[in-house]
């Protein structure tokens, strides 16, 4: 399959979170086309078992692959864990995950101390990203929690005050005991706490958010095969949006995530 400098490039979740990595894309990438799958039918992905991931993310890549996408964002921490093998088989663009970015980027700026990360009880469970620490570097001390709460604030917007900043220091009051130097965000819902996770972690602490460490490792990929889209002459570039259900959520919660409004979102069918 010949790929094109001008196809988009896609990007699917099984929700809204990925919205934070499509954000991070427009923000790195600002003249790439982008078409943005959420398989909100299916949501959440983190309750169910490996193969059924897979399944899932083989047919929402198809889905996007038939509309001439150029390279996919696998922008969700459980599909990366568990299906970025067999997307980058099947598939014939290239495939990036958000597990990898982030890890290589937590490696660099880390002084020494450990390398925290917090994701979704299934994220911290699969090992992920603890496994990708360990492969970069195999003395890195690496601290895990899972902060399930985190999601559902983000997703209801209490992203500030005295509930949100509670459930932060609940879950890493223990960071700063443990000596990490370094703290990556492992879910795309997080970015939204941004600002309470620094408050808590203080200064000292330097964040990771996956969703940029991914726009920048798609940035150099299509770079280096010499796929980046050209300047638009006229315009911005379109950026289309789908879900398998319940689209009037999607744009509403979605815009939170994406920080801008959402037009509309198609809803498909991803029959199997």
């Amino acid at each position: 399959m010949r790929q094109d400098s001008h196809g988009p490039i896609g990007v699917f979740d099984s929700g809204i979170g990925g919205l934070t990595v499509l954000k991070a894309l427009m923000a790195r990438l600002p003249h790439e086309r982008t078409l943005y799958l959420g398989d909100t039918a299916r949501v959440p992905y983190g309750t169910k078992s490996g193969e059924v991931v897979t399944r899932y993310s083989l047919k929402n890549a198809e889905f996007l692959l038939e509309r001439g996408i150029k390279l996919l964002v696998v922008a969700c921490n459980t599909a990366s864990a568990a299906a970025l093998p067999a997307l980058q088989a099947a598939l014939p663009v290239p495939v990036l995950g958000v597990i990898e970015p982030g890890a290589r980027t937590a490696l660099q700026r880390t002084r020494g101390g450990g390398v925290g990360v917090i994701g979704t009880p299934g994220t911290i469970r699969s090992g992920a990203y603890q496994r990708a620490l360990e492969a970069g570097n195999p003395k890195v001390a690496v601290k895990a929690t899972a902060c399930p709460l985190f999601v559902p604030l983000a997703e209801e917007g209490w992203t500030n005050g005295d509930v949100p900043l509670l459930v932060a220091r609940e879950y890493l009051a223990g960071f700063a005991r443990d000596g990490v130097d370094t703290l990556v965000l492992g879910c795309t819902h997080y970015p939204l706490l941004k600002g309470v996770i620094a408050e808590v972690v203080g200064p000292h602490v330097s964040l990771v958010d996956s969703a940029e460490a991914t726009a920048e490792a798609v940035a150099q990929l299509l770079e280096e095969k010499g796929l980046l889209a050209p300047p638009a002459s006229v315009g911005a570039p379109e950026h289309a949006f789908f879900v398998t259900d319940v689209p009037e959520r999607f744009v509403e919660v979605g815009a939170r995530f994406l920080g801008r409004p959402i037009p509309s979102a198609e809803q498909v069918d991803l029959r199997f």
